[in-house]
């Protein structure tokens, strides 16, 4: 049951993004839509898979690379629903929906076997960090998108206004993001003190949620402070998005260290 609970929602995926590829390459409105409910559908049925796996598990499901990379896909798509419903930014669909599929494709690669959590994980503190992060790279690729869709129509005749508008949906998911990302490192911290007696080891993922909080925090004084926004910013968004990947996945497969199980 578990297993047709996690593949259909990839499926379901996999065809929405082709449908709304094909919805909007041909200006089909109806297939668009139907793209969208089956976007819908494959979140609803992924966060059922999430509820019994944790049921199942006895715990939150976020404990190894399958269930974070399942729970960031998941984070995508209810930000991109957030954001879809809040903002009515339909175009945001056309690069999330794609990143929801890649992300949950990559969870479907990793082992899927339920094990019991290390004891480094048993805190109070393990749903607030691991959470935080999945909604705060969440935010980082939603930005990334709204940094792709500024690049390309800004070649194009459009209004000042969309460009604004994309532009201030980018800082805000960055702004989001960066808040989120602030609270993985400190509860990080505070929880590394008590499993290892110290608040900062420099470990591989230490050093790169660092770094990606850095940069993140260059864009938000560029912006707040320089007051710079349009294309500069655009490309900043765009080219952070694959540090948020690897300090999710390629440290964890290329450089080993504390946060391997992660």
């Amino acid at each position: 049951m578990l297993n047709i609970l996690f593949f259909t929602p990839l499926v379901l995926f996999f065809l929405a993004v082709i449908l709304g590829f094909f919805g909007i390459l041909f200006h089909k409105e109806q297939v668009s839509r139907l793209s969208w409910w089956l976007f819908l559908g494959g979140t609803a049925i992924l966060t059922a898979y999430l509820a019994a796996r944790g049921v199942v598990a006895g715990r939150i499901p976020l404990s190894n690379q399958f269930e974070f990379a399942t729970a960031f896909a998941w984070g995508i798509a209810v930000m991109l629903i957030a954001v879809q419903t809040r903002a009515k930014a339909e175009w945001i669909r056309v690069a999330a929906m794609p990143m929801t599929f890649l992300v949950l494709s990559y969870a479907a690669l990793q082992p899927r076997e339920i094990t019991e959590l290390m004891p480094a994980l048993k805190s109070a503190w393990f749903a607030l960090h691991i959470g935080s992060a999945v909604f705060s790279y969440a935010s980082f690729v939603l930005a990334g998108c709204a940094g792709v869709r500024y690049l390309l129509i800004s070649r194009k005749d459009h209004t000042a206004g969309q460009l604004v508008q994309i532009d201030y949906l980018s800082y805000r998911m960055v702004a989001l993001g960066f808040l989120l990302l602030t609270v993985v490192i400190l509860s990080g911290a505070i929880w590394a003190e008590q499993a290892w007696s110290a608040f900062w080891t420099w470990d591989p993922k230490e050093t790169w949620a660092l770094i990606t909080w850095i940069l993140y925090a260059i864009y938000l004084h560029l912006r707040l402070r320089k007051k710079l926004s349009g294309k500069v910013m655009a490309w900043m968004v765009v080219i952070y998005v694959p540090v948020v990947l690897f300090t999710f996945v390629g440290v964890n497969t290329l450089l080993p260290g504390l946060h391997s199980y992660g």
